[in-house]
């Protein structure tokens, strides 16, 4: 089969957990699957830093250093765990190594995270995100900074020469961060957010807070080619059965009307996931974030192939 463009103009990239490397070293694992992804055509990864795995940073160091062209977003860091200068000078180092080639996508993590596992208190998260953006973007820049803060304060400078600033995205749900985002960075980066409320809420906010600028929608959704969708519906509920106890995403579920989020996941035959693709595209989607979720490997090989076919490539 042969696809010759993507509707709309959508980009189409993966979206991968780091996970433990199946037995074998997470970096050797990663630089792998960053290597086929390459040559399979996409132009750009994204991978989440979970707070029980290694350093997401630490491991793009390495990966792109090995791997050349592919572009690598996080998505995303947790700014609780992380001083702005900190988040700036370990990302400035990154795209040092990787030519250019990072995208720094941030967020809020969830309370049983920020205040279960590190103390802090997940609370004023609007003036939490700015003050950080205020120390962040400077620096990032190449800027000296002196921005006091209630809760965040960042004030200094980092000699890292000749060395772009990476594009940064927020992972933004609420309607005022969804504003900061559009307002202050290239965008947003969604999970557990289905396309009624992609359109009607994460869109429609930030078109309107962006004014003219045109801040980014990366839209990452499970997706699984197969031709018992019932199984894969099932699969992808226990897979991602966690994300649906956390407040923020239970609230982008139940805004969408689904029970829970397997049903948040893209699944059919080649026709169906095509059409479902399409209507991103149609709502305004600027990127998918494809996350291959089957339950076996001959569904998985279908569901990469579809997604190669989206590039313009030829598959088997």
């Amino acid at each position: 089969m042969v696809v010759t463009g993507e509707g709309a103009d959508m980009r189409t990239s993966v979206f991968r957990f780091m996970g433990n490397g199946g037995g074998r070293s997470v970096v050797d694992d990663f630089v792998e699957e960053l290597g086929a992804a390459r040559d399979d055509g996409f132009e750009t990864v994204w991978v989440p830093q979970l707070p029980w795995e290694p350093d997401l940073l630490t491991l793009l160091a390495v990966a792109m250093r090995e791997v050349d062209s592919i572009a690598v977003g996080t998505g995303v860091i947790p700014i609780q765990s992380r001083l702005p200068m900190v988040l700036a000078q370990q990302a400035l180092t990154v795209n040092l190594i990787a030519g250019g080639r990072l995208k720094l996508g941030i967020g809020m993590t969830h309370p049983m995270i920020s205040e279960g596992m590190w103390g802090v208190p997940w609370d004023r998260n609007v003036r939490r995100l700015n003050e950080y953006l205020d120390g962040l973007l400077p620096l990032l820049a190449g800027e000296r900074v002196d921005a006091p803060g209630e809760l965040t304060t960042t004030r200094g400078f980092l000699d890292i020469p000749s060395v772009p600033a990476p594009p940064v995205y927020v992972a933004a749900l609420g309607p005022q961060l969804l504003k900061v985002a559009a307002r202050r960075t290239a965008g947003t980066v969604t999970w557990m957010t289905g396309p009624n409320t992609i359109r009607d809420h994460v869109i429609a906010t930030m078109r309107a807070a962006g004014g003219d600028a045109h801040p980014e929608v990366i839209a990452a959704f499970p997706i699984c080619v197969t031709d018992d969708a019932a199984a894969a519906r099932a699969f992808a509920a226990e897979a991602l059965g966690m994300y649906g106890a956390q407040p923020s995403y239970r609230a982008m579920l139940d805004r969408e009307g689904l029970e829970g989020p397997g049903d948040i996941a893209i699944l059919g035959d080649e026709a169906s996931v095509t059409a479902q693709i399409e209507g991103l595209a149609e709502i305004g989607v600027d990127e998918l974030g494809a996350y291959v979720l089957a339950p076996n490997p001959e569904d998985a090989a279908r569901t990469r192939a579809l997604l190669r076919a989206r590039l313009g490539l030829t598959v088997d």
